[in-house]
């Protein structure tokens, strides 16, 4: 039976180790990119001189696609720069169209 224990729990380490090798390192997960959304979104919300509703946001591989449309120019470089300070975001790719 001792002999049993040992094989299983050689077995058990051997198989960690082995998912382990399997973990990876770079890139990010469905789930880190989904937090970095809803911050932008939120970041986006509570800025004062982003009072509009119509700023998509998706996030792939930690860069931010912002998407929709705004007023003005001064709109389109304040959502970037916001997206930009977000904690997680590697690079913000602002495809924001001006106009009504």
């Amino acid at each position: 039976m001792d002999k049993l224990n040992r094989k299983l729990a050689a077995l058990a380490a051997a198989a960690l180790l082995g998912l382990a090798g399997c973990a990876s390192t770079g890139g990010t997960s469905y789930f880190d990119d989904a937090m970095v959304t809803a911050r932008v979104k939120k970041a986006i919300y509570n800025e004062p001189s982003l009072k509009v509703s119509d700023i998509g946001v998706t996030t792939e591989d930690s860069v931010v696609s912002l998407s929709g449309m705004v007023k003005t120019r001064a709109e389109r470089t304040k959502a970037n720069d916001v997206a930009r300070k977000v904690e997680g975001v590697k690079r913000v790719r602002n495809e924001l169209k001006v106009g009504q």
